[in-house]
């Protein structure tokens, strides 16, 4: 064949496929071809230019800086939302409503999904979400006690009780507080059979969803009752601590805090969390940048949904700023 005629014939298949609409079959029984032809065809309309594929990004998502972040942090996945910082509030809400179509979009049936209690983010993410028909028999376990003041406990269980709900499976309640007051008290929870029965399934989870906070704890946290005293968080502080994952602190590097107030929490462990098929982390605001960087540095994460603001802060050097702008922050809050 001429290289003009394989060029005319590149072509017209070229313009059947993406203009007119025809399936591979249809095009090959058409031109009288075989259907491997016909793909080959295609690819060469590509090789040779004759094709151009290019991908409008709508405004208000940010593919490259999603990217950017999956390279910069080693991570499966990154969810950027276009959210102006206006507040922890509104923050919380825009990325409770995509980590909701995240989730939508990825639970299989089957799935083991741990949650943490006391995330206004992930109760944001709950009360945004639909229900998923095509999942059956998962799993929802609570992988951080929720035991705490009443006027604020049924958050953690409305939270566990109403995500299985919407993806029709069956709630594992962790009915322990997240921080006990000895490593005594903990010891005896840790007895209990329906607190054995709901940190069993830890290293079976393979989905995680969990917030991340800084030292100083939020309002929801705070309200709990599961907090430790302003002079245990002065000492995580002067250890370098910059925030928790599931009330386990971080320094900055990412490192685990060696403290004796790991034997007072009642959940899931970092080595536990860094061993899920798919953990992720939904946190933003500029007061959280120091932390959740922590986060990713130590890989205890392999996904992030959080805002633009934050994620630009991510991708760029300077930690030490970043410790800074969030303890400028902690200190205009407080």
């Amino acid at each position: 064949m001429a290289r003009i005629d394989e060029l005319r014939l590149i072509t017209r298949v070229a313009r059947l496929y993406h203009e007119q609409g025809l399936k591979q079959p249809e095009i090959a029984a058409r031109l009288r071809l075989s259907q491997p032809k016909v793909s080959r065809l295609l690819r060469q309309a590509l090789d040779e230019g004759i094709v151009r594929i290019t991908v409008r990004v709508p405004t208000g998502t940010h593919p490259d800086l999603e990217e950017r972040l999956q390279q910069r942090f080693g991570l499966e996945d990154a969810v950027v939302v276009d959210v102006t910082p206006d507040g922890d509030e509104l923050v919380a809400r825009e990325l409770g409503t995509a980590a909701a179509f995240y989730l939508e979009s990825t639970v299989r049936s089957g799935d083991v999904i741990g949650i943490s209690s006391w995330s206004a983010t992930l109760l944001a993410m709950v009360d945004s979400l639909d229900p998923v028909p095509t999942v059956r028999d998962t799993k929802v376990v609570q992988i951080l006690g929720g035991v705490g003041d009443p006027a604020a406990a049924g958050h953690a269980t409305h939270l566990i009780r109403r995500l299985a709900q919407l993806l029709h499976g069956e709630g594992e309640f962790l009915p322990a507080p997240g921080v006990v007051g000895s490593a005594e008290a903990r010891g005896v929870l840790l007895e209990d059979p329906f607190v054995r029965k709901a940190m069993a399934l830890f290293d079976q989870v393979s989905v995680a969803l969990v917030g991340i906070g800084t030292v100083q704890p939020s309002g929801l946290l705070a309200r709990s009752g599961n907090v430790f005293s302003p002079d245990e968080l002065a000492s995580v502080r002067a250890l370098g601590g910059v925030g928790d994952i599931c009330l386990r602190f971080v320094a900055a590097t990412g490192e685990p805090l060696r403290t004796s107030f790991d034997d007072r929490v009642i959940g899931i462990e970092l080595e536990q969390l860094k061993r899920v098929p798919r953990s992720v982390g939904v946190a933003g605001g500029r007061r959280k940048v120091a932390a959740i960087r922590a986060a990713l540095d130590g890989g205890w994460l392999n996904c992030l949904i959080t805002d633009r603001d934050t994620a630009e802060r991510l991708v760029r050097d300077g930690v030490a700023a970043d410790v800074a702008e969030t303890d400028d922050a902690v200190g205009a809050e407080a």
